[in-house]
C-alpha cells in the first residue's frame, strides 16, 4: 500500500507482537517489528515511523529508556508514542507520560480493536478507507 502510515511496534513477547502485527497490517499499516529498545533505536536511525506502540519491561532498553531517547531527537520528538505494557502502578504510568507518551494502555484492560481505536486518535484518517474522495 503506497499511502500506507507506518507504526513501529517495539515489543518483546513473539505472541503479543504478532498479533498487533496482523491486526495494523490488516488496518493497513506498514508495521516494522523491534524486539528490544537496542533493536528499535537502530532502526530508528534509519526508518521514521508515524507511531510508536512501545512496551516497558523488555531486555537490554527499556520502553522508557528508548521514550528519553525519542524525545532528544529533533527529528522524532514529536512522534506519538503509545505504551502498551503490563505496569499498572501509577508512579510507571506517570513517568510514562511525563516523558512525553500520548497515552499508556495496560495490555491486560485493552484489546487489539481497542488499542486500533487509540491509534486512530493519534493518526486520524490515515487508513486508506478513510481517505476515498
Amino acid at each position: 500500500m503506497p499511502n500506507s502510515k507506518k507504526i513501529m511496534i517495539v515489543e518483546d513477547d513473539s505472541f503479543v507482537l504478532d498479533i498487533y502485527q496482523t491486526k495494523l497490517s490488516q488496518e493497513g499499516y506498514t508495521v516494522i517489528e523491534a524486539r528490544n529498545g537496542v533493536e528499535a533505536m537502530k532502526k530508528l536511525e534509519k526508518e521514521k515511523p508515524d507511531l510508536l506502540l512501545l512496551d516497558i519491561v523488555m531486555p537490554y532498553m527499556d520502553g522508557i529508556e528508548v521514550l528519553k531517547k525519542i524525545r532528544e531527537r529533533a527529528d522524532l520528538k514529536n512522534m506519538p508514542v503509545i505504551l502498551l505494557t503490563n505496569l499498572s502502578q501509577k508512579e510507571e504510568i506517570n513517568v510514562g507520560l511525563g516523558l512525553g507518551a500520548s497515552d499508556y494502555l495496560i495490555k491486560s484492560h485493552f484489546t487489539p480493536s481497542e488499542v486500533m481505536e487509540k491509534i486512530k486518535i493519534y493518526l486520524p484518517g490515515k487508513k486508506a478507507e478513510e481517505n476515498k474522495n
